[in-house]
């Protein structure tokens, strides 16, 4: 099977695209995990909900903190993507 370069290096592209803007999301996520996971071991507290609630807090904060930034990086990337029609 014969693939064309330029799809490879779109697909290539777009990966990059999406961990770019997730990454640092994801990141939050596992950092606020580690901390309430050590505050649980620490405490005692085994409650299934204190790992969840302060983890969408905080992941939905840093996205709304990096809105910009991800709306410049998905403008220029469509930008790039309407430059090859």
């Amino acid at each position: 099977m014969q693939y064309d370069e330029s799809i490879v290096q779109t697909a290539r592209e777009v990966l990059i695209v999406v961990l770019k803007i997730a990454g640092p999301i994801l990141l939050a996520g596992m950092a606020i995990g580690l901390v309430i996971s050590l505050i649980q071991s620490v405490t005692s507290i085994q409650d299934q909900t204190l790992t969840f609630v302060p983890k969408i807090v905080g992941m939905v904060g840093v996205a709304v903190l990096m809105l910009p930034w991800i709306v410049m990086k998905l403008v220029e990337f469509t930008a790039e993507m309407l430059q090859l029609f």
